[in-house]
């Protein structure tokens, strides 16, 4: 069973986003959603006026609270129509903090005084371009009913009268005047409002688009915090090998340098005891072999170096209580460190549904598309997996995030769950990979 993701969100394409009624809707809707900045605009100077006498701080915090969600709204309207994500570029407030605390943080960021610049801006060039291509489509349905007008208004003639005084018995010219402006109309509508709506998003990306400043600094926050997460991990993983050398191997070896010496001093006297303590030291022996390959099979499991990322991932499938369909199409293999983490991201997410999913049927299907390695893991089981905090998934998308990946939950109650995992990477040649050399 092999999902192909048809529950996520398919994005839109260009000609959806083109076609006519698209294109007069939203130059509708932006006309309308202009007039709304407007007003956005009076209420935030009001709020701001109030802020003396301190009924103004809450005020301001709701005003400006719905300037965000309109920007925001442009932000997705604009990236859809230019095919690319605007995101949300305001620097987080604590949600402890108090009204007058957020007021100050929402005047200091930036990013609020783009959107009040770009309310300005959308109230007058972005309300021009919007009910320009809102105009044109208006008028090809004029031009269509005009002569019906005529029809059934005779006394119109004289106030929309198209060819004018230079004919006499002009009915059939005023006809054709109006079908051919209304053809005109019409190509000007098709041909340029699409253009009018393009200008429109990019004014708003434009303005509303995080600043080079802001970008560098939600890069260097993701990239503070998702190092002290990979220190965290490793520190982690250090102690937990440890205490399994520890718990296990050391212990194992420790025995067995006893059951030598005793073994030395037995020889002589008692050599049937001391052939006894030698079967138990090889016995010791050999269980700490095991438990040094489990260990280094933990580390780094043989058979993904061997393998690859495919040949592991059934591998696991293979060794899982339940049935696991794996479907990979990749064209060479990531590197290392990448593909390491990506295993382990398969090895965790698919041991949380054998333990919480109550599933009969899994699937992993693995994909390189676009310079990202794409995960999903899916299952039928009764769905309703969050990302709680603390939690192993919630761990493993802060580890996927020292990579710069992505980790996104669908578990509706009832299921399917389907656990979507993106990495950026480049694949090696299959030439040069190591399960190529292995054969």
């Amino acid at each position: 069973m092999t999902t192909r993701g048809s529950d996520m969100e398919r994005p839109r394409s260009p000609q959806d986003i083109e076609r006519p009624r698209s294109v007069f809707g939203w130059s509708l809707a932006l006309t309308l959603l202009a007039i709304v900045g407007v007003l956005l605009v009076v209420a935030v100077t009001g709020a701001v006026a109030l802020v003396p006498v301190w009924v103004g701080v809450p005020l301001t915090l709701g005003a400006l609270a719905r300037v965000r969600r309109y920007a925001d709204l442009h932000r997705l309207w604009a990236g859809h129509r230019l095919g690319e994500k605007i995101p949300s570029p305001y620097l987080p407030v604590p949600a402890s903090a108090g009204k007058l605390s957020r007021l100050l943080a929402a005047v200091r960021d930036p990013a609020t005084w783009r959107d009040l610049a770009w309310l300005l801006v959308n109230g007058t060039a972005g309300l021009a371009l919007a009910s320009l291509a809102f105009v044109l489509w208006a008028s090809i349905a004029w031009h269509a009913v005009l002569p019906l007008l005529w029809a059934l208004v005779p006394e119109l003639r004289g106030k929309l009268d198209y060819a004018g005084p230079f004919v006499d018995g002009r009915d059939r010219l005023d006809y054709a005047v109006v079908w051919g402006i209304g053809v005109l109309v019409a190509w000007l509508a098709w041909r340029w409002s699409p253009l009018l709506l393009r200008a429109n998003a990019r004014l708003v990306r434009w303005l509303l688009a995080p600043s080079e400043r802001a970008t560098l600094e939600r890069r260097v926050e993701h990239l503070a915090a998702s190092r002290a997460d990979t220190v965290d991990a490793r520190a982690l993983e250090l102690r937990r090998i440890e205490r399994d050398l520890h718990d296990g191997a050391q212990a194992k070896l420790v025995a067995l340098g006893m059951s030598l010496g005793m073994a030395e001093e037995l020889i002589d006297r008692d050599p049937a005891a001391a052939r006894d303590l030698l079967a138990e030291a090889r016995l010791s022996t050999s269980q700490a072999l095991g438990e040094l390959r489990n260990l280094v099979r933990g580390i780094h499991p043989p058979v993904l170096a061997d393998r690859g990322l495919d040949g592991a991932a059934r591998a696991l499938a293979l060794a899982l209580p339940l049935t696991v369909d794996v479907d990979a199409t990749l064209a060479g293999r990531p590197q290392p460190p990448v593909e390491a983490a990506a295993y382990f991201a398969v090895v965790e997410t698919l041991t949380n549904t054998v333990k919480h999913a109550g599933a009969g049927r899994a699937w992993v299907r693995l994909r390189h598309e676009g310079g990202r390695l794409c995960i999903e893991v899916g299952d039928d089981g009764r769905g309703g997996a969050t990302l709680t905090p603390g939690g192993g998934l919630r761990g493993l998308k802060r580890r996927l995030g020292a990579f710069d990946g992505t980790l996104a939950l669908a578990s509706p109650a009832g299921g399917p769950t389907i656990v979507t995992m993106e990495i950026p990477c480049e694949l090696s040649s299959p030439k040069t990979s190591p399960s190529s050399e292995t054969g």
